[in-house]
């Protein structure tokens, strides 16, 4: 068989892959639990659950964040320097270890802890959930800075950002955690 001919091997194999890949994406977001939630993990349950209970923030809330800041993976780190499963850069950390009272320097190795970061992470998540009116705009301060979401908000003369952020990468990140809020809390009702 020639490689011109429609049914050539190169022809079929990449329609086979493309045709693979989605009935994969199909299988993570609509398919048994079980195979979704190798695509929404769910690890640190007993540290969420304490970091968000001392904060008060929903424990799903910060496992989605975690899932889209690291894929919990704690040794993660960015090309900006942001370390762990919450992603925090080791100045934000060192503000919020004095705040809490954590001793000793919190440098990108001490970041890489799972329970020191998950603690720090949600404290800082709980900070900007109060700061600002409502859950859209804390996560938008969360991806792209406080610095760039108060800039926003005076620009547009509101407290809160609507549909249109003008990051697409933070606009995207938003979304994604709120999906993942209400994912996390279809496929682990009891985890929390």
């Amino acid at each position: 068989m020639s490689r011109e001919h429609a049914l050539a091997p190169h022809r079929v194999l990449l329609v086979f892959v493309v045709l693979a890949l989605a009935a994969i994406a199909v299988l993570a977001t609509h398919g048994p639990a079980w195979w979704q939630r190798l695509y929404y993990p769910l690890r640190y349950q007993t540290v969420i659950s304490s970091a968000a209970t001392r904060f008060d923030v929903d424990p799903y809330l910060v496992a989605s964040l975690i899932d889209a800041e690291s894929g919990f993976h704690p040794e993660r780190v960015s090309s900006a320097g942001a370390v762990g499963l919450m992603q925090l850069l080791p100045t934000t950390a060192g503000e919020l270890a004095i705040a809490l009272g954590v001793s000793g320097t919190v440098d990108a190795d001490r970041l890489q802890d799972p329970e020191l970061n998950i603690k720090l992470g949600t404290r800082h998540l709980a900070d900007l959930l109060a700061r600002y009116s409502d859950t859209r705009t804390a996560l938008a301060a969360y991806n792209a800075g406080s610095g760039n979401v108060d800039g926003w908000l005076e620009d547009a003369g509101t407290t809160k950002l609507g549909d249109d952020i003008p990051f697409p990468e933070t606009e995207r990140y938003v979304k994604r955690v709120l999906l993942g809020e209400k994912r996390y809390q279809e496929l682990y009702p009891d985890a929390f």
